[in-house]
């Protein structure tokens, strides 16, 4: 890889994506390669990560067992935080959610893997069944009673009230409560097969991008709001506050503990394939 030839990267419109790749989408990194953007949430960027398409891919930290053999975790770019985690909705207060319906976005995602450790641990005779509906549908199914419960993610956060549905159980503060540690979420991904020299290139690229972001908020509002889909500007500064933060300019040694923390509990479930000892080193 050279800085003349494009990167062919995915991630999502999100708020907390455009702000982090701003800087770098629009050639502002000296010394950075071009990039080539497709925008795609992320079950269809884990899709992609899966089939091996694309140099460098945000994706769900549920899908690396299954990619790591090609694609490399890079140290920074994606979401972990605290306070930031998925949460269970219900139509009506304090819903036992023993054998019934619950609505979630994937199957293939951390928010997934994080309700089935929280059901794990507080439903000990299981949830009923799973429904993988589209993300925008879940709160209308809940409310109207399709099914009993839905596990929600990112703005869903801040909105929820407005289709007059509870939070019955938060997945983050089960988590941090049962570890200590912050909530994975999204990961970046760059091909094994770029060499170690163009790793270290992109994940200095990605810090890069992300402190031009702070030191200057207001330059990548314009590329923010573009794909925020007509979330309002309040909302997104909360999306961008809630997801990037240190562990986005370093993974450090509590972002790793987390990765390999979740991963580790989702194999002892049985949800996902084991990782290998030195899976997660980078480069």
């Amino acid at each position: 890889m050279t800085t003349e030839q494009p990167v062919r990267i995915a991630y999502s419109p999100c708020p907390n994506d455009t702000f982090v790749f701003d800087a770098w989408a629009h050639g502002r990194i000296p010394g950075a390669p071009a990039l080539d953007v497709t925008f795609a949430d992320i079950d269809i960027t884990n899709g992609m990560a899966e089939r091996g398409e694309l140099d460098v891919l945000k994706v769900s930290y549920a899908v690396l067992p299954y990619v790591l053999d090609e694609y490399a975790l890079l140290p920074c770019g994606g979401a972990l935080g605290r306070g930031c985690g998925p949460l269970v909705l219900t139509a009506e207060e304090g819903v036992d959610l023993t054998g019934r319906t619950v609505a979630v976005p994937s199957e293939r995602s951390t928010a997934y893997l994080l309700f089935r450790l929280w059901a794990a641990d507080t439903l000990p005779e299981g949830v009923g069944e799973i429904v993988v509906m589209p993300f925008h549908e879940i709160m209308p199914a809940v409310r109207d009673g399709r099914v009993d419960a839905g596990l929600v993610i990112h703005e869903a956060r801040f909105t929820y009230q407005k289709y007059g549905l509870h939070k019955l159980a938060d997945m983050g503060e089960h988590w941090e409560d049962t570890t200590g540690l912050p909530i994975p979420l999204g990961a970046i991904i760059a091909k094994r097969s770029l060499g170690a020299d163009a790793l270290r290139l992109l994940a200095d690229s990605i810090r890069t991008s992300v402190r031009a972001a702070w030191d200057d908020p207001e330059t990548s509002r314009p590329y923010v709001l573009e794909h925020a889909q007509e979330m309002d500007p309040s909302v997104a500064d909360q999306h961008i506050g809630l997801y990037v933060n240190e562990f986005t300019a370093n993974l450090g040694e509590d972002g790793y503990a987390a990765v390999r923390g979740l991963l580790t509990r989702a194999a002892a479930e049985g949800l996902v394939p084991p990782l290998a000892a030195d899976a997660l080193r980078f480069p």
